[in-house]
């Protein structure tokens, strides 16, 4: 912890930071936890020494536990960690450290303990997977690139040891998949169709503060894959793979402190009150902004339906119909003003819809009872091809422009100069269009407004909770000042003994937290009490 706060290298028996490493101090400060809650000797082989409390003393018994009781039907192991992995040569790993303690203390083949970084090909890969299938490799080491993916090992296996704990969650459900699977045989038959999965953590170390972070990922990924999201953020803390973890954070995880549980929860109820305001305020603007879109929407369809009333009213002024109530064709064409004749004012409306190109503008080309015909060229492309197509219109006397078949002329000669008096006629059907549009805007105008005229009810709890979390803030900052000088000296006894050892400089044996082991399931959880942490049960896939 003092190295984390002042970044004095020569505290952890190394040479002072370089620049570059001093940027860096609490990724440096992460890495020495994490070797240190898996073997103290992953820092200093000299400078510790075993313990019968150590991850490796755990994972040794247990793995013989599973080996004696599976030995009849030469049930398999897996055992997981991306840290400490073996090595050729002489330097402390913690696959080598287990494998000695099965080998030395429960006599177990060293032949029947292997190692996946010892295949050197993919041949060399696949026999061992071979040999794990067949029972004569019983325990196999590897990390989680080299043994979590592609290997098809588990016919007989029956435990998996996670000795670390990785950074996602996938990389979890990766390991564990190596024995949960279809296929396995010895499972199926004589463990009643499940796989022990058992996580070893060191009590008030990082591994409880990586397990959770993993747990929350999964759950986020959960919540985003089931649309079960309630929050719109996700916070793990600021401790990952690339950066490290910040000072307070790092003494909080060690030190134990109960204020710190305390505030996690509050932090959490400020969140989410947090992310609820934000989500208020944001349907509350967007409620505003639809509020102004129906009143504009409303103000458009007003305006059209009183000028459509009003091209109605001087339609039915100016029209003359027949006996039986047909308005009788007053059509005027440019090019045969004088004409009457149906099928010469025919045949030059279809020179003008085969001919005319207006450039997406609208041209006059004729009247009907005092309302302009126009025509139109849409153009458009199809296959490679531009194409041109004339719709023809009949402007009211604003804005609006009637159109009968959708603007397109009859072949038949009495049907196209019936085109635009046809249009006239359908002002009663615009009307009722822009009527109905209206009423559907309006419908939920007032829902709208009672959410843009609310305010937040919660807003007295989040400012009470932020006040409560400052005071705590400020109670946690005076737990972890530094101690004064007659402090330090009266804690020195109640500090672990492999703490006095380092400050002292002494190479001698240490005692090292006590090793608590966890379990995670992948399905229906069985718990049972055993070696001080639990087993959990988990049913092939």
């Amino acid at each position: 912890m003092e190295f984390a706060k002042n970044g004095d290298a020569t505290l952890l028996g190394r040479a002072p930071l370089s620049e570059s490493e001093e940027k860096a101090k609490m990724l440096i400060a992460t890495d020495y936890a994490r070797k240190m809650s898996l073997d103290l000797r992953m820092i200093d082989e000299n400078g510790y020494s075993d313990h019968i409390d150590n991850k490796a003393s755990h994972c040794a018994k247990l793995l013989n536990d599973y080996y004696q009781k599976y030995d009849a039907q030469k049930g398999t192991q897996f055992v997981f960690s991306d840290l400490g992995t073996y090595k050729p040569g002489g330097d402390f790993n913690i696959y080598s450290e287990v494998k000695r303690k099965l080998v030395e203390d429960y006599h177990i083949p060293s032949y029947e303990i292997r190692f996946i970084q010892e295949c050197k090909n993919e041949k060399a890969k696949k026999a061992m997977v071979e040999a794990m299938n067949r029972g004569d490799i019983r325990i196999i080491f590897g990390s989680t690139s080299m043994l979590g993916t592609g290997v098809n090992a588990q016919q007989r296996a029956v435990a998996v040891h996670q000795l670390d704990t990785p950074w996602r969650p996938s990389d979890l459900e990766q390991r564990n998949g190596r024995a949960i699977r279809k296929g396995n045989m010895v499972a199926k038959e004589f463990a009643d169709n499940k796989v022990d999965v058992i996580i070893y953590a060191v009590e008030r170390s990082l591994d409880s503060y990586k397990f959770n972070l993993l747990h929350n990922k999964q759950l986020f990924i959960n919540q985003l894959k089931t649309n079960t999201l309630g929050s719109r953020t996700i916070d793990e803390g600021s401790m990952d793979e690339d950066s490290g973890m910040n000072f307070s954070e790092y003494v909080a995880v060690l030190s134990g402190n109960t204020d710190l549980l305390e505030k996690a929860k509050l932090d959490k109820k400020i969140a989410t009150l947090e992310s609820e305001r934000k989500n208020f305020l944001r349907e509350r603007d967007a409620a505003t902004g639809k509020l102004a879109e129906i009143d504009s929407s409303v103000s458009f369809h007003s305006d059209k339906i009183k000028e459509a009333k009003a091209d109605l009213a001087c339609f039915e002024k100016r029209v003359e119909r027949d006996k039986e109530g047909n308005p009788i064709n007053k059509l005027v064409i440019k090019g045969v003003e004088d004409s009457t004749d149906i099928k010469v004012i025919a045949a030059r409306l279809h020179e003008i819809e085969e001919k005319a190109r207006t450039k997406s503008e609208y041209n006059k080309i004729g009247e009907v009872y005092g309302f302009s015909i126009m025509v139109k060229t849409e153009s458009s492309s199809k296959d490679l091809f531009d194409c041109s197509i004339n719709r023809f219109f009949v402007k009211g006397q604003e804005s609006i422009y009637y159109t009968y078949n959708n603007g397109k002329l009859a072949a038949d000669p009495k049907l196209a100069c019936e085109n635009f008096v046809n249009a006239l006629e359908r002002i009663p059907k615009v009307i009722e269009s822009h009527e109905k549009e209206m009423a559907k805007v309006v419908t939920n105008k007032d829902v709208y407004t009672n959410i843009a005229n609310s305010s937040w009810k919660k807003e007295d709890e989040l400012r009470s909770l932020k006040g409560e979390a400052a005071e705590l803030d400020r109670k946690i900052a005076l737990t972890l000042n530094e101690p004064n000088e007659e402090n330090e000296k009266s804690n020195e006894n109640d500090q672990p003994e492999y703490l006095r050892q380092n400050s002292s400089n002494s190479p001698n044996t240490k005692k090292e937290e006590e090793g608590v082991i966890y379990s995670s399931s992948m399905n229906n959880r069985n718990k049972q009490e055993e070696s001080k942490g639990y087993i959990v049960k988990s049913r092939l896939r």
